[in-house]
């Protein structure tokens, strides 16, 4: 055999007596078939079975089978970010003339799908109000065919009633959704209260480290679960094996991060609402939330995630106080060992009730900084944002 026939071809190496700890990586755009008949038969192989790298390796199935067990539901199909596992879950389920609901709390990426590329294929998006469980059953008609939720919605975080979304999309015969990014299927399951999918970004919590782009869909029953496994195939959605393998091992320190960045995250949303410079906190594990009651009644547990405004004096002074943070970084995005703060325009978000309040919202994401240290950051931020206001005045 020649020196360059040799160098690609493929040389067997035993895998007896070896079973890491860790997941393996496992790389691949084509899948090598034992003959030609077998090549023949590839698509007569199982689900879960392997055809081409673009349907998933080893890798791939580790992950959709460890997030379809803390889902607790039947099978996964993983997507290259939570917005293409939103956008391609709403394409597989819906066809033109029919109707998507979706909160008016939804998250912008997917409001702005939703208003753009849904029309245009002849699928009506329609914007409801999360908490109007009235208004909501009076859109549900013949043509609906999902009801999407989102609780806590995006950074104003209202907690929509999903069990009753659920009970009443249900008596119509209507599929629902949820995005369940914010709590993680640790500290809510909306499968197990009877949505039909739930997505996750698994950018945030459950990579946990910022430093990769992923997302997920899992379905309640399986037939569900092949039917947007095809149409995510037909669509040409891969993604990468490393980033799964990544995704897995920020699994492994999921419920320990959460853990952290959730008493820290409410040590300091609860320091914060005591703050004279601060107007509102929205924190649903605060007890004065709004939202409080249901996520007490269906979540187990909380994130570090949450928004604050400040007192209007202040609101014009913001951004340049911002600068003087130095532990807490400015940027998109959450969920990572590191906090980060996003000032966010909510007006814009909105289409069914009006925003009413401060135009601007500060979201934080609290890592696993020790929340003294935080305090300390923040103390520099209010300090500024008081000098800077006498200074106007």
């Amino acid at each position: 055999m020649h020196d360059e026939t040799r160098s690609v071809s493929k040389v067997p190496v035993s895998l007896a007596g070896y079973d890491s700890l860790t997941v393996p990586i496992h790389r691949a755009s084509t899948i090598r078939y034992p003959d030609a008949a077998s090549f023949a038969a590839r698509f007569e192989r199982d689900a879960d079975g392997y055809v081409y790298g673009l349907y998933g390796t080893p890798t791939h199935r580790y992950l959709e089978k460890k997030i379809t067990e803390l889902e607790e539901g039947a099978r996964t199909v993983l997507a290259p970010s939570g917005q293409a596992a939103v956008a391609c879950t709403m394409l597989a389920l819906a066809k033109s003339g029919e109707r998507i609901l979706i909160p008016d709390t939804v998250y912008g990426p997917v409001r702005d799908f939703a208003t753009h590329e849904l029309p245009a294929l002849g699928i009506e998006a329609v914007f409801y109000d999360p908490l109007d469980l009235k208004e909501l059953d009076g859109l549900i008609n013949s043509s609906t065919r999902l009801v999407w939720a989102e609780s806590p919605g995006s950074v104003t975080l209202e907690m929509q009633d999903v069990p009753a979304i659920v009970e009443m999309a249900h008596a119509h015969g209507v599929l629902v959704g949820c995005d369940n990014t914010w709590a993680s299927p640790l500290n809510f399951r909306p499968l197990r209260h009877g949505a039909d999918v739930v997505v996750e970004a698994l950018s945030k919590h459950l990579s946990g480290h910022s430093d990769l782009i992923l997302g997920s869909v899992t379905a309640r029953d399986d037939s569900l679960g092949l039917k947007l496994k095809a149409a995510f195939g037909r669509l040409g959605i891969g993604t990468s094996p490393d980033d799964c393998a990544l995704v897995a091992r920020g699994i492994e320190t999921l419920a320990v991060r959460l853990k952290r960045s959730s008493a820290s995250g409410l040590e300091i949303a609860a320091w914060l609402a005591r703050h004279p410079c601060v107007e509102t906190v929205s924190h649903p594990a605060l007890p004065e939330d709004p939202g409080h009651e249901i996520w007490q009644r269906d979540f187990s547990g909380a994130c570090g995630v949450f928004t604050f405004t400040l007192k209007q004096r202040y609101a014009d002074q913001a951004f340049s106080a911002l600068d003087t943070l130095e532990l807490i970084s400015i940027g998109a995005s959450w969920g990572g060992t590191k906090s980060l703060m996003a000032p966010t325009s909510v007006k814009a978000l909105r289409s069914v009730r009006p925003w009413t309040g401060p135009d601007y919202l500060f979201r934080l994401s609290v890592g696993v900084e020790h929340p003294d240290d935080l305090r300390r950051d923040f103390e520099r931020f209010f300090a500024a944002l008081t000098l800077n206001a006498a200074t106007a005045a």
